[in-house]
C-alpha cells in the first residue's frame, strides 16, 4: 500500500496533531483552513475556498468519465459566550454536541473580537466538595456549567472590560497524545483524524507521481458539526465521506480498522458503492467492519438533501467515544488511507 511504501507512522500523526492543535469549532474555522490549504499547497495542487470556507483541493484524474468527491471536516464542537454572571463567570451554549459532563475540570481558551486570548476553565458552578452539598450531584448542563477565567475578575463588569461578551468562542483544549503503542487520544479525532488522513494521502500520491483514475475533489468543510457542511460541495459523480468510524454497544468496528457505513440516521448509502468498497478491502486484505450508526449524519447526507446528484458513501477509522474524549490508533488511520488508495484507483 501507499502509506507502506512512502509514509510513516510519525507523518500521519504529526499531520493530525499540527490539525488538532488549532482551534477550529464550526463557525471558527479560517485558522485550521490556512494549515490545510498550506500543506496542501505545499506538496503542488491546486486549492480554493468557498464562499462559506470550506477548501477544495482539485486532483486532476488519468482519464475522464466520471468527477469523484472526497470530503472530510475539520470544523469541530466548541461552546461559545451567551452571558456573563454578576461575579465574572462567563456561562455559554454548545456548538455543535459535546458531551457536557465530560467538560467539567477541561481547560479552555476564550477568543474576544478584538483579537485576544484569555484562558479558563470549565467548572460546575458547585465545584468544591468543600463548600456545595451538590458537588457530585449537581448536573453537568448548560445551566450548571460555567467558565472561570484566568484573570482577576471580580464583577460582569470586570469582564467586560476584558473585550469579552457574548458571542465570543470558548475553544476547549483536546489534551492531544500520541502513544507508543501507536494510539492517537484527543479531543476532535472527529474529524481532524480522518482530514489528516486526507492531506497524507494527498502527500503521499505527491511524492509517489500517482493520481487517481477520475478527476477528485478532495473537500475539507467547516460545518459538518452543524449540520450544514455538505450542503455547498462541488457537483460530483461519486461522493466519498471521510468521518470517524463508530465504536461500541453491538457495532462491530475497532480503532484498529476502516469503518464502512451500510446506513445511518440518515438511511442507506448507496448499495453498490458501499458493496465495492467492502469487495475492495476484502480483496486486498484492508481491515475493514461494516457497521450501522446509530445516532450519525455526515455531510453526504447534507448533500444529498441539497439536491447533489451522486452516490454518496461513508468510511472511517474507529474512534472510541466520540464527542468526548476520543481515542484511535494508528492502524485504523492507515487502513483508512489504503481503502481510499484504492477508491481512487490510484495509478
Amino acid at each position: 500500500m501507499l502509506l507502506d511504501t512512502l509514509g510513516s507512522r510519525g507523518q500521519l500523526l504529526n499531520i493530525a496533531q499540527r490539525l488538532l492543535s488549532i482551534d477550529s469549532p464550526s463557525g471558527f474555522t479560517q485558522n485550521v483552513v490556512r494549515e490545510a490549504e498550506q500543506i496542501a499547497q505545499d506538496h503542488s495542487y491546486v486549492t480554493r475556498r468557498t464562499n462559506k470556507g470550506n477548501l477544495i483541493v482539485s486532483v486532476p484524474g488519468r482519464e475522464k468519465g466520471k468527477k469523484i468527491g472526497l470530503c472530510a471536516h475539520v470544523d469541530t464542537l466548541g461552546l461559545m459566550v451567551r452571558s456573563i454572571t454578576a461575579d465574572g463567570m462567563l456561562m455559554t451554549t454548545k456548538v455543535g454536541g459535546p458531551i457536557l459532563p465530560t467538560l467539567d475540570g477541561e481547560y479552555c481558551r476564550i477568543y474576544t473580537r478584538d483579537g485576544k486570548v484569555y484562558t479558563g476553565t470549565i467548572l460546575s458552578l458547585s465545584p468544591a466538595a468543600h463548600v456545595f452539598d451538590d458537588a457530585a450531584t449537581r448536573p453537568r448542563d448548560e445551566k450548571n456549567l460555567a467558565v472561570r477565567i484566568d484573570e482577576k475578575v471580580r464583577s460582569k463588569a470586570d469582564v467586560e472590560a476584558l473585550g469579552i461578551c457574548p458571542g465570543d468562542y470558548v475553544c476547549i483544549d483536546p489534551k492531544t497524545t500520541v502513544t507508543e503503542s501507536g494510539f492517537l487520544k484527543s479531543r476532535f479525532i472527529d474529524d481532524k483524524g480522518s482530514a489528516a488522513c486526507l492531506l497524507v494521502l494527498l502527500r503521499l500520491m505527491h511524492f509517489a507521481k500517482v493520481r487517481p483514475r477520475y478527476d477528485t475533489e478532495v473537500c475539507f468543510t467547516v460545518h459538518e458539526e452543524v449540520g450544514h457542511g455538505g450542503a455547498t460541495l462541488p457537483q460530483v459523480d461519486e461522493l466519498l465521506a471521510v468521518d470517524m468510524g463508530c465504536v461500541g454497544d453491538d457495532l462491530s468496528c475497532t480503532e484498529y480498522q476502516v469503518s464502512i457505513c451500510a446506513k445511518d440516521n440518515n438511511g442507506p448509502y448507496d448499495y453498490e458503492m458501499v458493496s465495492r468498497l467492502v469487495e475492495l478491502a476484502k480483496a486486498n486484505g484492508v481491515d475493514y467492519a461494516v457497521d450501522i450508526y446509530p445516532h450519525y449524519g455526515s455531510d453526504v447526507a447534507v448533500a444529498w438533501k441539497t439536491g447533489m446528484d451522486a452516490k454518496g458513501a461513508l468510511i472511517g477509522p474507529g474512534v472510541h467515544a466520540s464527542h468526548g474524549m476520543e481515542r484511535t490508533h494508528f492502524d485504523g488511520m492507515k487502513a483508512t488511507i489504503d481503502l481510499v488508495s484504492l477508491y481512487l484507483e490510484l495509478g
